[in-house]
């Protein structure tokens, strides 16, 4: 199992770049950052500086959307990184909630995302794509790879993923979602003609690596919670669209939100979101990891079995370096078969 770790594009960018390279000493290999112009700064040129002062690490978005960029300054950027840096770049992308909304927009249809997939990497590695009417090309790009990742939970969604995509990105790591997800994924790629194989498969979600006394569990959950709620507003969206109790989606899924009431995106992402206390602790547990390392071993274990090939660690509450560290001295190496598990 491959290990990221996701960070938002606070400023200072110069402590987000020291985030990553510490990651990358301790065995993390992914770097990945939001794409939201609005409540953070420009990702792309955090990258780069995150992409010079690291060796070998890869860096994406997670995720990108369709709509607040043109599609052909989204394949140059990932095209000119990978010139500069070696084809260490990956394009997270999704229908784009936080940076459409805040902006007054809606998010992407899927129809649009499945376009955009297509015309993004193949202008970044160098082929002729079609935007607007228009074919064009990117004749200076000599030998670029561009892996593009799709963000899912709906079934139309997770079906484009498994069809299109190079990669499936799953923004919670609850077991019996993921192994549900996963499944339909590689189906939709088996129908479409594809080796289900050949998508690879993160799950993304906080990790808080402390105790397990109920003090300690309770200040986990509690600088976890924001998690609940920014899955939530993707789960309003697929109730609005499929309705309740339809099979559509997993009631597993949809449940915990009847007590949402709106969302203010000024919190979007952070420990002490004031419209994440419908979150209940069950949802917490179930879609982040907490607790000892050995607690993260079993459930990364878990879902090793499930078919995921990378966990990439949401970092945003109050011990960052110390999760970093954990994960580099104790999780990580356990994963990769390196170390006992410890106590």
């Amino acid at each position: 199992m491959d290990f990221g770790l996701v960070l938002q594009t606070d400023p200072p960018a110069s402590a987000v770049v020291g985030l990553m390279r510490r990651a990358e000493r301790k065995g993390f290999r992914y770097g990945w950052t939001f794409d939201s112009a609005v409540l953070w700064q420009e990702p792309f040129v955090i990258h780069s500086r995150i992409l010079e002062h690291t060796e070998h690490m890869t860096v994406g978005t997670m995720v990108t959307n369709p709509g607040t960029r043109t599609w052909e300054v989204t394949a140059s950027t990932f095209a000119t990184l990978n010139e500069m840096y070696g084809n260490r770049t990956i394009c997270g992308i999704g229908r784009g909630d936080s940076a459409m909304r805040v902006a007054g927009r809606k998010p992407n249809t899927l129809a649009r995302v499945g376009e955009a997939i297509h015309v993004i990497r193949d202008l970044a590695e160098g082929r002729e794509a079609t935007v607007d009417g228009t074919t064009i090309r990117l004749p200076w790009v000599k030998d670029g790879r561009l892996p593009v990742w799709m963000a899912a939970y709906g079934p139309k969604a997770l079906a484009m993923a498994g069809e299109l995509a190079d990669g499936f990105i799953l923004q919670l790591s609850d077991l019996y979602l993921t192994e549900w997800m996963v499944k339909a994924v590689r189906a939709a790629a088996r129908k479409a003609g594809r080796d289900p194989a050949s998508v690879t498969i993160c799950v993304a979600a906080p990790a808080y690596v402390g105790g397990d006394s109920p003090e300690e569990m309770a200040h986990a959950r509690e600088q976890c919670r924001w998690f609940g709620g920014m899955v939530g507003n993707h789960v309003a969206d697929l109730v609005s669209r499929y309705g309740e109790h339809t099979g559509a989606v997993p009631e597993a899924l949809t449940d915990y939100i009847r007590d949402r009431h709106g969302y203010d995106y000024s919190h979007h992402g952070r420990a002490g979101n004031p419209d994440t206390a419908f979150v209940p602790d069950e949802i917490v547990d179930r879609f982040c990891v907490l607790g000892p390392p050995s607690a993260h071993i079993e459930k990364l274990r878990r879902l090793k079995a499930l078919g995921v090939d990378q966990f990439a660690v949401y970092n945003m509450h109050d011990a960052k370096e110390a999760t970093i560290d954990a994960y580099g001295e104790h999780i990580i190496p356990a994963l990769r078969g390196d170390a006992p598990v410890p106590e």
